[in-house]
């Protein structure tokens, strides 16, 4: 029996119980209907002891097709785990960082960490769509209140969005049109002291941002697009009607095998891409929603168990890699 790590985020360990707009609980749930041994904690319960990394950890286990987690935790090292999946969310704050570090410890000859901390720790989900040119919209990340203006009356509808939220959280749309400019930029780069990024404001958000589910170099065929929520330009409710039929096209489909040499390179092997006009406005690896419910519902489909196979399929070549490159040294 291969035993499992969830690092999850510190609301969705406080309640504790199946809920079937996480991510999270789906893939518990999955594994352990599996026969795997899944035990949960959050990353202020990772520690280091004797240049090891441990954590306090919860047994989980499905009782009346509901998932619990036991009362009483256990110490454990990091090492004793097939596989740890990081999947606190943003921001990336200190806390997070920290927790990076005791994950840094994990022995990847036993244990596989995804994504890699390293990744995790250093890589900013907003600007990584910089790496791919191509790919990325027309955008610039500054604090300085004149650039940003420079780019708006550039382009005519731009959006600002912070560096290490979530969830829509903090993002502005402008047009040069708005007697607020100036009272919107400072606000969002707080007085042009944190930089932020903006993007050209892409036209196809009125039909909804996709969300592709990126694994290992594919693009898998089954994603939702994230429609606006009643007057916002953005998705930012998860409602039923809210999320709606997004099949990847063909060229969405191409998308995965042009990043899967940097994001191998990165270890970044799980992430969720948002695209809109076929333009990814975000690359996200920290814990990427994969709305499975919804998917579940529009294709009529387990979407649970195709992610698990490609998951198990993931895990082994990710240890044959680290098997061999071990042989090798």
């Amino acid at each position: 029996m291969k035993n499992i790590l969830f690092i999850i985020d510190e609301i969705e360990y406080k309640y504790f119980e199946f809920n079937v707009l996480v991510t999270d609980f789906w893939l518990i749930k999955t594994y352990l209907s599996k026969g795997f041994g899944v035990d949960i904690t959050t990353k202020k319960d990772l520690y280091i002891k004797d240049n090891l990394p441990f954590c306090f950890a919860y047994k989980t286990q499905i009782i009346d097709f509901d998932i619990k987690k036991s009362e009483n935790d256990k110490r454990i090292c990091l090492n004793d785990y097939d596989v740890v999946f990081m999947r606190s969310d943003p921001p990336v704050d200190i806390d997070f960082i920290n927790a990076t570090y005791v994950l840094d410890l994990i022995d990847n000859s036993k244990t596989i960490c995804l994504n890699s901390p390293n990744a995790l720790r250093n890589i900013n989900e907003k600007l990584y769509i910089n790496k791919f040119p191509s790919l990325a919209p027309k955008n610039t990340v500054t604090s300085n209140s004149n650039l940003i203006k420079e780019f708006l009356f550039e382009n005519d509808e731009i959006i600002i969005k912070p560096l290490n939220k979530c969830f829509s959280s903090g993002v502005f749309y402008l047009n040069k049109e708005d007697k607020n400019i100036n009272a919107i930029i400072q606000t969002a780069t707080d007085n042009n002291k944190t930089k932020v990024m903006v993007q050209k404001f892409l036209k196809g958000i009125s039909k909804g941002d996709k969300r592709l589910i990126y694994i290992n170099g594919e693009i898998l065929d089954y994603a939702v697009s994230k429609v606006a929520t009643n007057n916002d330009f953005k998705f930012v409710e998860h409602k039923k009607e809210n999320l709606i039929l997004g099949t990847p096209d063909e060229k969405q489909k191409e998308m995965g095998k042009i990043l899967k040499d940097t994001l191998d390179k990165d270890g970044i092997y799980i992430a969720g891409l948002d695209v809109i006009d076929d333009k990814i406005i975000e690359i996200n690896i920290t814990s990427p929603c994969f709305f499975i419910n919804e998917i579940n519902s529009i294709y009529n489909i387990n979407f649970e168990e195709i992610l698990f196979d490609k998951l198990e399929n993931l895990i082994l070549e990710v240890k044959n890699n680290v098997k061999n490159n071990l042989l090798r040294v």
